[in-house]
Formats: C-alpha cells, structure tokens, sequence
C-alpha cells in the first residue's frame, strides 16, 4: 500500500511542478530552457542551413514537436514520474533488505560545482553511450529504438523522435551507476542541459563545423552516419549520445564523407507506421528483428 501511496502523491507532485513551471518560469524552469534552446536551434537551421533544399518546416517536423513534450512532460503525467519514484523506493528497499543503507561511493556535490558537472556529465554520457549500443545490438530493445531511425530528413527535432520504454531502459540500467555518484539535482539540471543542447545539434540541419572538437563533441557530420541506411556494420556505427569521443576509443566511429546527401532509416522503411500511436504500438504487435 505504501507503494501505491507514493505512485499517487509523486504524480500529484509532478502535475503541480508542471503547472509552475509553465505559469510561474524561473531561471532554472527546464521547459522554457528547452523551448529556448529549440527555438535557437531552428532558427539557425534557417539562417545557415546544411541541406539548403530542406524545408525549414521539415517532412514531420511537428511529429517531432509533439515527441518532445510528450517525452519530456505528459509521459511523466500519466504516469512515469510514479513508476519512477516507486522504482527508487523499491531498489532502496531492497538494498536495505541485505544491509545496505546507503548506495553512494563518492560524494561529488563536495566537490566544485563545475567539476562535479564535468564528472556527471562524462560519467553519465559514458552510460549512455554503451546502453545505446545494446538498442542497436539487441532485437527487443532495437524493436523500440529503430523509432528514433525512423526520421527521414534530420533536423533538430529529430532528438525528440523516441519511443517512451527508451526512457524506462536508460532510467533503469543507468539509475544505480549514478546514484553511487551522490549528485546534486541543481548539478544534474546543468549536465542534463548541456545534454539537450549537443542532442540539438548533432540532429541539426546547420552548415556549421567544429574542427578539432568534432573528436570530441557529436555532431551533425558525424550523427548523420548513425541515422544512414547504408553503414559499414548491421549494429550502427557513431553510437557517441554527446561525446563522439567514446566512438573514437573504441573503434565505433565511421565518417566516409559528410553524409550531406545520404540516405536514412532502414529497410522497409516505407511500412513503419507513420502516425504517434501506431508508432507507439508497432514495437508490441510485430516481430523483433534487427535490420
């Protein structure tokens, strides 16, 4: 009962930390930083476009705009942020059961505020990238990633295009690695936007290079192989969420040319649904395969 009991008040909790968000917005309201940083992002995507026969209002472009407050606000609303806190609770409680009262290692709020968001930041992305590896490597989990592949023209809202069970696959295999960590959330906030921001731009149309940084920081040359339909390995390649850098230390990077004109999806692209819940659905009415 106490399980249903905190499902019920985190929700309740969550719905009023919404409504201030979007009524009340503050420096730190995350809404309205992600609504900033998408407004910057397309803006730019006009001004300096890569693909300058792209429309500025891209083939599902509002699909995508839709993906992102739903991933990102009403999943949490209808149930999520319960699931999520009675997740928490359970794991803690089972840890308690076998002696173990407290999970964090390393405190890293004792550190400087800028070092501990440089170390949850790498350390975060570095899981990350290895829990997208195993969507691509394994059928069942590929069967909800290959959404997110289903973009056909990239722009930044593309970042958006996931299916939710993504969000319960990163919470779950990633919660415990970070919890040993004992961040703050005001750090969590400032990683988890630089988070958003290279996520913008990695899936953006925009004619602008990095140089020497493109060996570090994900960008749309290298992200564009990641989406192609044609790659030297069936598993993908450029698997780097923020950090390209992980690609390059394990031999995952692949950049043949800039991709500008490449192809993306994957095979038998034209029968995935086209529609929000149809796209929600397929993952559950098909057979797992990797293509």
């Amino acid at each position: 009962m106490n399980y249903i009991y905190v499902f019920f008040l985190e929700i309740i909790g969550y719905a009023d930390y919404l409504k201030r968000e979007i009524l009340y917005p503050q420096w730190n309201s995350y809404f309205y930083w992600l609504l900033a940083t998408s407004l910057f992002f397309w803006f730019l995507e006009s001004l300096t476009p890569w693909r300058k026969n792209q429309a500025i209002v891209r083939k599902d472009f509002w699909l995508d705009a839709f993906y992102m407050f739903f991933n990102f606000f009403l999943f949490s609303l209808i149930g999520f942020s319960g699931v999520s806190k009675v997740g928490v609770l359970l794991v803690h409680d089972v840890f308690s059961f076998f002696g173990v009262k407290n999970l964090v290692a390393l405190e890293i709020n004792q550190l400087h505020p800028f070092l501990a968001i440089l170390i949850l930041f790498v350390v975060n992305d570095f899981l990350k990238f290895n829990v997208h590896r195993l969507l691509h490597a394994l059928p069942r989990l590929w069967s909800f990633h290959k959404l997110h592949h289903s973009v056909q023209e990239m722009g930044f809202a593309a970042h958006f295009r996931f299916h939710w069970m993504e969000i319960v696959i990163y919470k779950s295999l990633i919660y415990i690695p970070m919890t040993i960590l004992g961040f703050d959330l005001i750090d969590f906030f400032y990683a988890h936007l630089i988070a958003i921001i290279i996520g913008h731009y990695s899936h953006s149309n925009v004619n602008i290079k990095i140089g020497f940084f493109k060996y570090l920081i994900n960008n749309p040359q290298l992200h564009i192989w990641h989406h192609a339909k044609n790659t030297p390995s069936i598993n993908g390649v450029n698997f780097g969420v923020s950090l390209s850098l992980w690609d390059y230390i394990f031999k995952t990077n692949y950049l043949e040319n800039d991709g500008k004109n490449e192809s993306l999806g994957f095979e038998n692209l034209e029968a995935y649904p086209h529609d929000f819940l149809n796209q929600l659905k397929e993952p559950f009415t098909t057979k797992t395969s990797r293509e």
